[in-house]
């Protein structure tokens, strides 16, 4: 299966609004009995959170997955930080990236791929206000002319 691919289960688009993804990474997480079930049922939210690195782990903070219905005392702290599985190489890798200014770590996407709740995380630079308005009028612009040519193979 390609990186990405999968059953969607959640999806940070303000991330693609609000940074140039330049690099993505796979990752899968340690979670506990509970939260499985929950992300399972799509009761996860990627929007606020975002990835650290504290010596040579991978940490995801301020992930909100919902606590399971039929959890009852098993269950979890919905925003615990979540512990990242990624490779020494690919840790390093992040350091290195991160250092450089201006750069970020964000949660793209989670997905289950072969049973396994995956994270697609991302390496991105901040956008501009200036750069934001002018993804959003290209956006429009490529809308508009969809439109138009909808109309006129309807003819």
């Amino acid at each position: 299966m390609a990186k990405g691919s999968g059953k969607v289960l959640a999806q940070n688009k303000k991330a693609g609004h609000d940074f140039f993804i330049e690099e993505t990474i796979e990752a899968g997480m340690v979670l506990q009995g509970t939260e499985i079930k929950s992300i399972r049922n799509g009761r996860v939210q990627l929007r606020d959170s975002y990835v650290r690195v504290n010596g040579n782990e991978a940490w995801i903070s301020n992930m909100h997955v919902s606590p399971y219905e039929q959890g009852n005392r098993f269950n979890h702290d919905p925003l615990r930080s979540r512990k990242l599985l990624l490779h020494k190489r690919q840790i390093a890798e992040l350091i290195g990236r991160v250092k450089r200014d201006g750069y970020t770590i964000v949660p793209l996407k989670m997905y289950i791929k072969d049973g396994y709740a995956k994270l697609l995380i991302g390496v991105g630079k901040g956008k501009k206000n200036y750069d934001k308005r002018d993804d959003l009028r290209k956006k429009e612009a490529k809308r508009d002319m969809e439109r138009t040519f909808k109309a006129k193979n309807q003819i």
